[in-house]
């Protein structure tokens, strides 16, 4: 078990933000972009967005999480090949 350093932890990327270990549940994706998930629930999460044909946006717009995901991901053009990689994902936990 590791100890907490203290400072700044590191968001942004597919790296935990705690042990700044990369993530097991990572993979390539959309020419060369990194596809990533903390857990389950985040694959879920994922999928729900990206797999919406309708997204409305509630009362805080900007600041929610998936308003947060970066422009490709977000991009219906990419719907089918994230989803796919999702399903990879899915496929390897345990």
């Amino acid at each position: 078990m590791r100890d907490w350093p203290g400072g700044v932890s590191r968001w942004g990327g597919a790296v935990d933000p705690y042990f700044g270990q990369p993530l097991w549940l990572r993979a390539d994706c959309c020419g060369g972009r990194t596809l990533w998930a903390f857990n389950e629930r985040h694959l879920d999460l994922l999928e729900g967005y990206v797999g919406a044909r309708l997204r409305e946006r509630g009362e805080y717009v900007g600041m929610t999480m998936v308003a947060k995901l970066p422009a490709w991901l977000k991009s219906a053009k990419h719907r089918g090949e994230i989803l796919r990689v999702i399903g990879r994902l899915r496929a390897s936990l345990p």
